[in-house]
């Protein structure tokens, strides 16, 4: 059976990021995407025009009979930009979805600059959301407000990630894309040990909708019953050819190229642990 993966996030009318992003993604690895929209978005390249909320009680809705009906193998959720859709999204998660992977992508600032969670459903997002989370997937601004430290290089970035871990997830992949240098690291703090994942940084301004796209792909590879960091491995290797076969589209951060093959998996974890 093909595997399930429900997307609780934003649109981007502009296509490279949202739940546009996660559909194309899920499809790409040969899943099957299932959407819950949280807010609509005005959107291109170069920024977040205009926003229009979702009424909490109707995102639930959506959630409730997609799991009702069609059921699920994992869940990925994006952007949930106040404290009603939080508290929303967590309830109808709980009592539908409880034991489903769950990947949560914290979205707080659009690749252009514009915020996309209100500053003040930072503590409910903590609260409420992360314990239930299998996978957090925080960038490093979002692992700054969420930890509340500052990050600097890859010591404190392991320290970070195990913060983030008290918080309740089983395991978080902290992104190190912001940081200056040739070497991009990811930080995988899972169980007892660190995976630091090293990639050649790829110098483009096609980036739009990075991080909504890597846990979408991680959602499907554990949709698809792989392990944990194997489904981390395979979505670094198909956003890194997302990104480096991107179109040139849009005067701003442009979108990834998601219809690409994905890159084939050989069961090796290309990582080095720490414990």
């Amino acid at each position: 059976m093909t595997a399930r993966v429900l997307a609780i996030a934003g649109s981007d009318s502009g296509g490279g990021a949202g739940i546009q992003a996660d559909i194309k993604t899920i499809t790409a690895l040969g899943g099957y995407a299932m959407s819950a929209i949280t807010a609509l978005t005005a959107q291109d390249t170069k920024t977040v025009h205009e926003i229009v909320a979702v009424d909490p009680g109707f995102i639930a809705r959506q959630i409730v009979v997609c799991l009702g009906d069609i059921g699920a193998d994992a869940i990925k959720t994006g952007m949930l930009h106040d404290v009603p859709v939080i508290e929303a999204v967590a309830q109808a998660i709980a009592e539908h979805g409880a034991g489903l992977p769950l990947v949560s992508d914290p979205v707080m600032v659009a690749k252009g600059g514009a915020a996309l969670l209100e500053p003040g459903a930072v503590d409910s997002l903590k609260r409420v959301l992360l314990p239930m989370v299998t996978l957090l997937t925080p960038n490093l601004p979002e692992a700054e407000i969420l930890a509340g430290m500052a990050i600097n290089g890859l010591s404190e970035m392991k320290r970070a990630a195990e913060s983030l871990r008290s918080l309740g997830p089983q395991a978080v992949l902290l992104k190190g894309g912001h940081l200056a240098g040739d070497t991009i690291h990811d930080v995988l703090a899972i169980e007892d040990s660190i995976e630091i994942y090293d990639s050649p940084r790829i110098e483009t301004s096609s980036t739009h909708g990075t991080g909504c796209t890597l846990a979408s792909a991680i959602a499907t590879g554990l949709a698809q019953s792989m392990a944990l960091p194997d489904a981390v491995v395979r979505a670094r290797a198909y956003v890194r050819e997302a990104i480096r076969t991107a179109p040139d589209i849009g005067d701003g951060y442009g979108p990834l190229n998601h219809g690409h093959t994905a890159m084939p998996f050989d069961g090796t974890r290309n990582a080095r642990q720490e414990t």
